[in-house]
């Protein structure tokens, strides 16, 4: 089992305290331009820190707390180089030689898993992946408890918050370089034996030597697809996840993938018209298969998690809304994410769907056909079923689907997700899902007004008064859009003077098109400027059938743009049935109350 993504989009304090809260077992691998780590877990509780930056090592630990020497260091490292008895752990022969107590070196050890972490919260990009099969131990770290019989298990959240008190104590002091083991405090030269027999330390000698054996250990099938030829590694991951492929067929379906890497991304173009960022959470056991999807997504600028553990579903999800995104949960079908979800995935689509209503729930299936399937996906929250290839068929027909497979979730994801439409339409379900359960009647008109302005430059709420309408909060209007609502403004505008204000108010029916009423320009645009285009919309508030204010929009000094009034309208009027909702529960208690006395 495993979870993967980027440090970018999943912070890796949010990570931890994952693993802390779910009690996971495993290694999880940290990537950055800057170097690569590795923590290793048991329930929860961090057990190793192994390193393959040289730079990083337990010597420079030690001495950086004063726990021992760099002549002890010296001394040390000698035997360690020159012992015929394999690699010995280099905390093993200080506390051989009477250079550290037992209990600083575990100090040193635990430290430097500490400073680990204190490190991984300085990278603000990178990818971290957690494999729950594999808890990886370095040697140090296994001196403990397998010769001194005694366990390395720190609490995952204390070390976090002391992790995070350090990294925060040298952002105040200006020291966030000099942590123990960043690329600055790497030793500028090399030790080497003299003539005499002294040894100067080598940046490959400050400890743990044996951990530069780990590199291959280390997933990366999930890096960033991003500025280098991906050719080597799409073959070679076809090759170690479709080995019952012939050769042809794995070239084939590599090609694809090369072929697709090499795409333009159009998602950075969308992005900029509108479209909303999609992010992708892939739900499989299936490596083969989030590593096709991750490519795809990685070429359209998608974020993208995957997963096989539906714990860390929740962190994805909720960080994806956080952080501004289109969710949309992939699942696959249940042969393909574990034992045990053939029962478990529809109800965890039905607690999804419930939890966020919000969430686009895709469901990968081997049998479309069957239509029960289809109807109980439907009603568990799916919105589509993507009939998926199974390792059964035989390789030509495999590679066949799983090539259409493949370009059917990228146009899935072109044309019915990263669309401008899509966003409006998700902002239109946002509004009405925070305005349902309203009642003030202030609270509604605020969150017509916040929708408005999406759609417009300038928006203002004129209330109803007896004979006029006084000017309350606007948004572009005093102050810039990116400010938010700002009033009340206070001024007013006089009604009964045939104005389009007038005819909005005698007929219930927004208003959408160009005007010169006079009125405006008298009363409106003396406060602020005139718009640039004469284009704009008079939307009204109703509660128990009359107008009780009015919603100003314009464009202000930018060209008029395709608006989708259609939505505007929508909300109004879910507005309208939210008013008088609360008009009539208050009639009825007011009504029960006086009968009551």
């Amino acid at each position: 089992m495993s979870f993967t993504g980027d440090l970018d989009q999943l912070p890796i304090i949010d990570v931890i305290q994952l693993i802390h809260s779910t009690q996971k077992s495993g290694t999880l691998s940290i990537k950055s331009q800057k170097g690569e780590s590795q923590l290793a877990f048991s329930e929860g509780y961090f057990v190793s820190a192994n390193h393959l930056n040289s730079s990083v090592r337990i010597g420079q630990v030690l001495i950086e707390s004063k726990l021992i020497t760099p002549a002890l260091l010296d001394k040390a490292l000698l035997e360690q180089k020159t012992t015929d008895i394999g690699h010995k752990p280099l905390i093993r022969i200080l506390i051989e030689q009477g250079s550290i107590k037992r209990e600083d070196a575990y100090k040193g050890l635990e430290t430097l898993i500490e400073m680990t972490v204190v490190e991984a919260l300085t990278w603000t990009s990178g990818t971290f992946s957690m494999d729950l099969n594999y808890t990886e131990i370095c040697d140090e770290y296994k001196y403990f408890p397998d010769i001194l019989h005694q366990e390395i298990r720190l609490n995952g959240q204390e070390v976090l918050m002391d992790a995070l008190r350090i990294y925060d104590e040298k952002v105040r002091d200006g020291m966030l370089h000099c942590i123990f083991f960043s690329e600055d405090s790497a030793p500028s030269q090399e030790r080497s034996f003299t003539e005499n027999g002294e040894m100067t330390i080598t940046a490959d000698m400050l400890g743990l030597d044996a951990l530069d054996t780990l590199t291959q250990k280390i997933p990366d099938k999930f890096i960033l697809l991003a500025d280098r030829d991906h050719a080597e590694e799409h073959r070679r991951v076809v090759a170690d996840e479709l080995r019952m492929l012939p050769t042809n067929k794995q070239d084939e379906l590599s090609s694809f993938l090369i072929q697709i890497s090499r795409l333009p991304t159009p998602g950075k173009l969308s992005s900029l018209n509108g479209a909303p960022s999609l992010a992708v959470i892939m739900f499989s056991h299936d490596t083969f298969m989030k590593y096709a999807l991750s490519t795809i997504c990685n070429n359209r600028n998608h974020v993208v998690f995957t997963t096989d553990d539906d714990i860390s579903l929740d962190l994805f999800i909720d960080q994806s809304f956080l952080r501004g995104h289109t969710p949309i949960l992939v699942v696959d079908d249940p042969v393909y994410i574990g034992e045990g979800y053939e029962e478990r995935t529809a109800s965890m689509l039905t607690e999804k769907r419930s939890k966020y209503p919000l969430l686009s729930i895709l469901q990968m299936s081997t049998s479309p056909e069957h239509q029960l399937l289809q109807s109980q996906s439907l009603e568990e929250g799916t919105e589509v079923i993507l009939p998926r290839p199974s390792f059964d068929d035989c390789p030509d027909v495999f590679v066949a689907k799983m090539i259409a497979f493949l370009r059917s979730f990228r146009s899935l994801l072109d044309k019915s997700f990263a669309q401008p439409g899509r966003a409006a339409a998700r902002k239109l379900k946002e509004s009405i899902a925070v305005m349902t359960p309203l009642s003030d009647p202030s609270r509604v008109a605020r969150e017509l007004l916040i929708f408005t302005s999406g759609l417009f430059e300038r928006v203002l709420i004129l209330v109803a008064g007896t004979g006029e309408l006084i000017a309350e909060k606007g948004i572009g209007v005093t102050a810039l859009k990116s400010s938010g609502p700002t009033g009340p403004l206070m001024f007013k505008i006089p009604l009964g003077q045939g104005s389009v204000l007038d005819d909005v108010i005698e007929k219930r029916r927004l208003f959408f098109g160009p005007c010169s009423d006079q009125l405006l320009k008298e009363y409106l645009y003396s406060v602020f400027p005139a718009p640039l285009s004469q284009k704009i919309l008079i939307q009204p508030i109703m509660m128990a059938g009359k107008v009780i204010a009015l919603i100003y929009a314009d464009f202000g000094q930018q060209a008029p743009v395709p608006t989708l009034i259609e939505h505007l309208e929508i909300l109004s009027r879910v507005a309208g049935l939210v008013l008088d909702n609360s008009y009539n529960l208050k009639r009825i208690e007011r009504m029960t109350q006086t009968h009551q006395m």
